[in-house]
């Protein structure tokens, strides 16, 4: 064996800097086996490829990566020679080994291709780099290809899950049976056999540059054909109109891969969830979950300075002497798009309002937007400018182009205007519209839309960081610059509206690993059925962030309000309000799951039970399935109603039409 040092080198995404050793002999062609506790990985000659199996599982043969290059795909098997190193590698998310394959042909740039395994990890890491003497371009890097991929899921319901970019337009999440032609699914996706829960979960951990997308093509009723993860995705499902951009340098970096299979793709979702947690850890947060209330809900641009005044101390009045507080005791009353019917004085008035009533007053703003949609407008922070360029059109608005200094300027002032005021909760909307594909940036450095998406939001924290941000329209990644995210798009009070809430919380529940929380959207309790109001606030609860939306000015509805204090003032169902989130049991609904579970810290168990239906709907809960002890005997206390009763083994849970059932084990 040759020992060599590597030189010290930074990896993208990754904070802590990464010291190499390479220990094992380089095998110019021929094959290379390393192996972990459950990994095995190898080149296969005879495949042209990576070989991997999980605990004796194999998993692939023959993975290549690929590239766009001067108009071809560049796979690795094009190259004419190729040398496997193997070494140990500490970094954030321990320490563990590195599988290189390096790759060269006189007519190719090089590319080096990295593994990165860890002891009794679920996944592996993979990524590659390409890099020539003269500067290159792609605007398109895959790292995991497989043209025909093993039957590595029993026979069974299995399923592949769609993830959508963003939360745009009532995009919805889908568990979709094998059997379709082509599955594209955006950052990340599962495919899972639903009886066992076992499945592959495989997506983008990076997201400083590209646009990731997972490709599933045709297979046999039980197993999918070909994988393909890659970043350069740019479509329709992306808001683009215009392709994705390329990187440009002597060297450039492919997204990094997770790839993993576990007992239960719920695991691997939060396991991938967490390690993109690890490259960028969620912004901080030292409080408790916000309870509060947006203008939005029903007032919206009816909103005014005394129905604001006049909210904010029926909540004062009614609600946070009733139970409907968060653990600091404290709520935030926000104002929504409306709010610039006020001057800054009236501003300055209501957020004293908010302090002497015990709450934190929140604001709105779109900082990638133009909505007047017109490019000859002057910029009001940036006289010296004007709204130029061809423009890109979303959601009504043309796009800007958040590396312009105009935009800069923009988010000087309204921040400026916000801290004066005193503010220290902010919603941030129509987030996409920074993330999309252009022509150029103002930044000659920036060349792809996440690059750009990423710059703006750098400054966007830079001027607001130290409020609380909430991203309503946005991409799922990056999701380091805000506290907390919309989960879907904009929910009302019916029950359609709370099966969409639960539709993104059936498949993208794990995203509280990269937001401090999920958000329901605000909860509106008017013009809706007792049934559908319980199972609303539910929807909410077992989301992340409470907030309410009803008009409770002097001169709201009834309705609204006297609903407000009966079904938002339950202290057993607000002590359940914590933020945290609850996952689904199963993983085959037609639209959303109706059954979701959480296991508290502490050892409290709570089920929420959904019927979206017109007709009452009787559903037995196994208590294995649903994660707790099938032998044992459990007291079951239903948080609405407050009926008690006994179960072991198994619960009949009977839920009326358009309800919910909220039930805590002990």
């Amino acid at each position: 064996m040759k020992n060599q040092k590597l030189l010290l080198q930074k990896m993208s995404g990754v904070s802590l800097m990464l010291l190499l050793f390479l220990f094992f002999s380089n095998c110019a062609g021929g094959g290379g086996t390393f192996s972990t506790d459950v990994w095995n990985i190898t080149y296969d000659d005879q495949e042209g490829g990576i070989s991997l199996t999980y605990k004796s599982k194999n998993i692939c043969n023959g993975m290549y990566a690929s590239y766009q290059w001067e108009g071809k795909e560049i796979k690795t098997s094009d190259y004419a020679r190729h040398k496997i190193s193997t070494g140990k590698v500490s970094d954030s998310f321990g320490k563990g080994h590195i599988y290189k394959v390096e790759y060269t042909d006189k007519e190719l740039p090089e590319l080096t291709q990295y593994f990165y395994l860890y002891p009794d990890k679920e996944y592996i890491l993979t990524d590659f780099t390409v890099e020539a003497k003269e500067e290159i371009s792609s605007a398109k890097m895959a790292p995991v290809n497989v043209d025909s991929i093993s039957g590595f899921l029993q026979a069974g319901d299995n399923r592949a899950l769609f993830v959508p970019f963003d939360n745009d337009k009532w995009i919805r999440y889908q568990s979709h049976p094998l059997g379709f032609d082509t599955l594209v699914s955006y950052e990340v996706t599962a495919i899972f056999n639903n009886e066992s829960r076992n499945g592959l979960v495989i997506g983008s951990v990076e997201h400083d540059n590209w646009k990731t997308a997972v490709s599933i093509g045709k297979g046999m009723n039980d197993n999918i054909g070909s994988l393909v993860c890659f970043g350069g995705i740019a479509d329709e499902q992306t808001r683009d109109v215009k392709v994705h951009g390329a990187l440009v340098g002597k060297k450039i970096k492919s997204p990094k891969v997770f790839l993993g299979f576990f007992e239960n793709w719920c695991d691997g979702l939060e396991a991938y969830a967490k390690a993109n947690a690890v490259i960028a850890p969620p912004k901080a947060w030292e409080k408790a979950v916000p309870f509060g209330w947006n203008s939005w809900g029903a007032l919206q641009f009816n909103l005014t300075y005394e129905k604001a005044m006049e909210v904010s101390d029926y909540f004062k009045e009614n609600l946070q002497n009733n139970h409907f507080v968060n653990p600091d005791q404290t709520v935030y009353i926000g104002l929504d798009s409306g709010w610039d019917c006020m001057n800054e004085e009236q501003l300055k008035s209501f957020i004293e309002k908010c302090k002497s009533n015990g709450q934190i007053g929140g604001i709105y703003w779109t900082p990638f937007t133009d909505w007047a949609r017109d490019p000859e407008r002057t910029v009001d922070a940036a006289p010296e400018y004007k709204y130029k360029g061809k423009p890109q059109e979303l959601d009504g608005a043309y796009a800007v182009d958040p590396t312009h200094p105009a935009v800069e300027a923009m988010m000087k002032k309204t921040s400026g205007l916000f801290h004066r005021a005193g503010f220290e909760y902010v919603k941030m909307d129509f987030m996409t519209h920074g993330a999309m594909e252009a022509d150029r940036w103002y930044n000659p450095e920036i060349k792809t839309g996440i690059q750009g998406y990423n710059y703006g939001m750098k400054l966007l924290n830079q001027y607001f960081g130290d409020m609380y941000i909430n991203l309503s329209i946005s991409p799922v990644f990056p999701a380091q610059y805000a506290q907390s995210r919309r989960i879907a798009c904009d929910a009302w009070n019916q029950i359609k509206d709370t099966e969409y809430t639960l539709n993104a919380l059936s498949y993208g529940w794990w995203q509280k690993y990269i937001y401090q929380y999920n958000d329901a959207d605000h909860i509106v309790l008017r013009d809706a059925t007792d049934g559908e109001n319980r199972a609303r606030i539910t929807s909410g609860v077992i989301t992340g962030i409470y907030i309410t939306g009803d008009d409770f000015s002097a001169g709201g509805g009834k309705d609204g309000k006297e609903k407000s204090q009966k079904y938002l003032t339950n202290p057993e169902v607000n002590a359940v309000a914590t933020g945290e989130v609850f996952r689904p049991v199963e993983g085959n609904g037609e639209k959303s799951e109706h059954i979701f579970v959480r296991q508290t810290p502490d050892g409290r168990f709570h089920c929420a039970v959904f019927n979206y239906s017109d007709q009452e709907q009787t559903t037995t809960l196994s208590l294995e399935r649903i994660g707790l002890d099938k032998a044992r005997s459990y007291q079951v206390k239903e948080l609405w109603s407050g009926n008690e009763t006994s179960a072991e083994g198994q619960l009949e849970v009977t839920v009326p039409s358009k309800d919910v059932q909220l039930f805590e084990f002990k």
